[in-house]
């Protein structure tokens, strides 16, 4: 009797299960409204130098129809961003019909002179276009804001030789997700899940509240650091609590479950982003929900696997035999005592006396081929997943519909990677989705800027494909790794798609030398990596493998198959294996 059998002494199916999954649910509808809010509140608006003040105080704004004298013009007919001309070049304007000229420098005056001595103090000869000196925008920009009535773009001024650091911010944040992978994943394994699961939502909220009311750009930096790193404590943490409190064999419709939570939760960044257009009230929008989360996680019980495995077996009952009244079975949780749980428990406890190293993962041929494979794989798909959901402004058209087709898209793509996994196999589909989300995103540099409505649907297509191989990415890497060293292994590649995630917005800044480079390197990587991944062997049909030793025998044969020794390290990650084994 494992703990699988006590789970359903005490109701493994009823509505402590729908309550518990329900509510831990709920926050991660948000998750993808944090992930890519950058799109929104780092939006970029049109905008040009301002206009050089005169010596006199103005009583309004440079009018438009004065722009040419003030902005030299790109060949599309708009305004540089990050130039203005050193001096006025009044002789390109047409003075018999600039009605600005008057009302700006005073009526009753000859504009021309007026103008002049308004603008430089003192009378001034008209120079050639081409030969006008040019500077930069020394007073600042004006921005049109159509789409978005604020930005931190605007707010700060992030534009011109600053553009850079837009994309650093989104690096700053994914960077706060990997450390909190790493922090959250040891802290719940000492302090629990419960705790660090409140704890998370807890500094979610207050970390977004605080990035909405920002004072300066690297305050709302390192604010959304900390949101990054809470991210990964509620998705750790959520994750651990639900396979932990519900039976194995309806872990993997669950996990789907969660899954396209986040999917939907792309759709109402959407309509949030539509209705608040303020990215202070918006970043306010996307936080608040977690202090509600953060109240009612007070509810969740802790682990009881957790519990008895680090010697607290009293409040392993108790929190066993409220689950038990919570679904209608008092009567069976009172049979549940300390002696009864450890008895059953007990091939779970000895497995803590020894457990298999991180080094383990490279040390055999057969798992280092499996490792090098995994790490391109889940690198690349990340890589290029972000590369293309976090810069959307570039495609031209409404991005408020661009984000609902985006995250619309992943719906289908998850379905269809489902069918072709059962029918063709784990590599054909982890390969051929990597291909052709590289082949599509190539695709783009070939099709003027002009078609953008082809564009955006190429691009569609590139994300679906992206998203069925992170789709496949989960099940067949859980699949490749034997079980003693499966959470080691899965804690390797989620790291290294939080890399990828990472570097993604840094490459956007390769466009500012060649306009093409960032989508040859987002296409480049997943095609090398869809080629790479051909080399990982077959799962389809195979039962999970256990051990080291049986992974080495189907791939190498059984000559390599020889076993690495254990080391005397204790791991609750690998006592929790045989649930990872029935999820993944």
């Amino acid at each position: 009797m494992g703990f699988a059998e006590v789970l359903e002494q005490v109701g493994s199916l009823g509505r402590f299960q729908f309550l518990h999954v329900l509510l831990l649910s709920l926050p991660i509808f948000m998750m993808a409204s944090h992930n890519l809010l950058q799109n929104f509140v780092a939006l970029v608006p049109p905008h040009h130098c301002r206009a050089p003040p005169p010596p006199s105080p103005s009583p309004a704004p440079a009018p438009l129809d004065l722009l040419p004298a003030l902005l030299p013009f790109d060949p599309q007919g708009r305004p540089e961003r990050c130039r203005r001309y050193a001096q006025p070049q009044w002789h390109l304007l047409d003075w018999n019909q600039s009605q600005s000229l008057q009302y700006w420098t005073g009526a009753g005056a000859s504009p021309q002179n007026q103008s002049l001595q308004y603008w430089t103090g003192a009378g001034a000869s008209p120079q050639n276009e081409s030969q006008a000196e040019l500077q930069g925008c020394g007073d600042g920009w004006e921005y049109q804001n159509s789409e978005r009535s604020s930005t931190v773009i605007s707010e700060w001024d992030l534009v011109c030789e600053h553009r850079s650091l837009k994309q650093m911010g989104q690096t700053i944040y994914m960077g706060g997700v990997l450390v909190g992978s790493t922090v959250f994943g040891g802290l719940s394994d000492r302090f629990g899940r419960r705790v660090l699961l409140l704890w998370s939502h807890l500094q979610m909220a207050v970390a977004g509240t605080c990035a909405a009311f920002s004072p300066s750009f690297p305050w709302f930096c390192f604010f959304r650091f900390l949101t990054g790193m809470a991210l990964s404590g509620i998705i750790l943490n959520s994750f651990s609590l639900i396979v932990e409190w519900i039976p194995t064999r309806v872990r993997t419709v669950v996990g789907t479950g969660t899954g396209y939570c986040y999917t939907l939760g792309q759709l109402i960044l959407a309509g949030l982003a539509y209705w608040i257009r303020d990215w202070r009230w918006l970043t306010l929008a996307v936080s608040l929900p977690f202090y509600l989360s953060f109240l009612y996680s007070w509810w969740f019980p802790e682990s009881a696997r957790w519990l008895v495995l680090n010697g607290k077996t009293d409040s392993a009952v108790n929190q066993l035999q409220r689950v038990a009244r919570i679904n209608g079975r008092a009567e069976e949780g009172k049979k549940i005592n300390t002696e009864t749980l450890r008895c059953s428990m007990q091939k779970e406890i000895s497995s803590l006396k020894s457990s298999y190293s991180p080094l383990d993962l490279v040390r055999t041929p057969a798992l280092r081929r499996i490792t090098c494979c995994l790490i391109f794989v889940w690198f690349s798909t990340s890589f290029a997943y972000y590369g293309l959901s976090m810069d959307l402004q570039k495609f031209g058209v409404d991005i408020y519909m661009i984000q609902v087709i985006f995250g619309a898209v992943d719906i289908p793509a998850k379905l269809v990677s489902n069918m072709v996994m059962s029918l063709a196999g784990r590599r054909v589909t982890q390969s051929g989705s990597l291909i052709l989300s590289g082949v599509t995103i190539l695709t783009n540099i070939f099709i003027p800027h002009d078609f953008q409505k082809v564009r955006t649907a190429v691009a569609v297509f590139g994300k679906g494909c992206l998203a069925s191989s992170f789709m496949c990415c989960y099940l067949y890497s859980g699949e490749l790794y034997p079980t003693l060293i499966r959470q080691n292994g899965m804690g390797l590649v989620s790291t290294m798609a939080r890399l990828g995630a990472m570097v993604a917005p840094l490459v956007l800044l390769t466009g500012e030398f060649v306009s093409f480079l960032p989508m040859l390197i987002y296409g480049g990587a997943p095609m090398i990596s869809g080629v790479i991944a051909v080399f990982l062997p077959e799962t389809l049909n195979v039962p999970l493998p256990d051990t080291i030793e049986e992974v080495e025998l189907r791939v190498c044969g059984p000559s390599a198959a020889e076993e690495p020794p254990k080391t005397e390290e204790a791991s609750l990650g690998e006592v929790n294996h045989s649930l990872l084994k029935e999820t993944l």
